[in-house]
């Protein structure tokens, strides 16, 4: 599983899915699914333009939560 922290670094800098979406040009649908962890698919570029807007790495954005094998 990917767990998305778009919220959370939102969160710390006090942003808006509406300040986020105007300042990086991003479809605010798209930013809203990456914020609530609906989105099934995300484009390159949208995590390039997050990254550069927060200042952060893509390691700090996303991260693959490992599930047991047995759960699975």
């Amino acid at each position: 599983m990917i767990k998305c922290h778009l919220s959370r670094l939102m969160g710390e800098r006090k942003l808006k899915i509406a300040d986020v979406a105007r300042d990086t040009d991003i479809n605010r649908g798209t930013i809203t699914r990456l914020y609530q962890e609906t989105a099934v698919r995300v484009e390159f570029d949208v995590l390039e333009k997050l990254c550069v807007y927060l200042d952060c790495d893509l390691c700090d954005l996303l991260e693959l939560i490992k599930e047991d094998k047995k759960d699975a």
